[in-house]
């Protein structure tokens, strides 16, 4: 049996899967981010839930990045009070068996790879677009960490080099265009007019209505995932990018300026064949990716 965690900031979510891949127990709560020992609390209470005493015979975490491998520690951006934290070493403690940990971008490019929407795929990469932008990527069929387990982190990529300021510390990252609380700004610097509760969803549901600024706010958006995915295209030599998110459920809202962005900005030979098609795991794939990993650290195949 595998426990497979995937820590975000807005939720987390723990899932016991047996050999087969197969989902035994799921559960998921709120991320707190009060302190980093209620988060830590948190998912230690998820992840009795879904164990109900069961002990796994591997783990495997996806955690938002920056993840540092160097270090073993972990400090996700959208986590502000986890800075350093040593999240391999307190989970080990507290299960008392080996933890895998990885960036919750390659975690969701791998669960795509090996039972969504990139089954197949050699070199792919993978991106979350919804409250932040995350990525990673999978080259000659495995995860490619990089030196310190970030690589591939496609939503800090810069489109825009006089752009608005990123949590990152950077300026102009495909995050402060693509990320949904940022297209939802940006529309209503631009005169969108929406209740204060309005979220990229609202915003989704105005441009399926012809609303001209909604509709730009997603092309916006659209067009720099497509700059970004064309720039590690090239770097890279990829022949599928999966998306998915909260966002990208806008579908051809996001999907149609992305792949014209693709079009026009990767033009060499061995990038022509590029696709960029939807996700299919949902808010799935970072589990599946998670538990694969866990899978591959100890040795056995992989899921299905």
């Amino acid at each position: 049996m595998i426990l497979a965690v995937d820590i975000g900031g807005t939720k987390i979510a723990a899932a016991l899967l047996d050999e087969d891949g197969e989902l035994r127990a799921e559960q998921r709560t709120p991320t707190p981010v009060d302190s980093a020992e209620t988060t830590f609390t948190a998912v230690g209470e998820v992840i009795d839930a879904v164990l109900a005493g069961t002990r796994p015979d591997a783990v495997g975490v996806a955690c938002a990045g920056p993840v540092d491998h160097l270090t073993d520690t972990v400090s996700p951006i959208n986590i502000p009070h986890w800075r350093g934290f040593p999240l391999r070493k307190r989970l080990r403690d507290r299960l008392g068996c080996e933890v895998t940990v990885a960036g919750d971008g390659v975690c969701m490019a791998l669960g795509e790879h090996w039972a969504g929407a990139g089954r197949g795929a050699w070199f792919m990469t993978g991106l979350v677009v919804s409250t932040g932008v995350g990525g990673g990527l999978v080259l000659d069929g495995k995860p490619y960490l990089g030196r310190t387990g970030n690589a591939g982190h496609l939503g800090h990529v810069v489109v825009e080099e006089d752009g608005w300021p990123c949590t990152c510390g950077g300026r102009g990252c495909v995050e402060t265009v693509a990320a949904g609380p940022h297209l939802v700004r940006w529309a209503r610097q631009q005169g969108w007019q929406a209740p204060e509760s309005a979220d990229a969803a609202t915003l989704a549901a105005d441009a399926h209505n012809g609303n001209k600024i909604a509709l730009a706010a997603f092309r916006r958006s659209g067009w720099a995932v497509g700059l970004a995915i064309a720039a590690t295209a090239v770097v890279c030599d990829l022949d599928l990018a999966v998306v998915g998110g909260g966002v990208a459920q806008a579908g051809d809202l996001l999907f149609d300026p992305i792949r014209e962005s693709v079009a026009e900005h990767a033009k060499l030979s061995y990038a022509a064949d590029l696709k960029v098609v939807p996700a299919e795991l949902g808010g799935r794939a970072g589990l599946y990716g998670a538990a694969a990993l866990a899978a591959q650290a100890r040795g056995t195949r992989p899921i299905k």
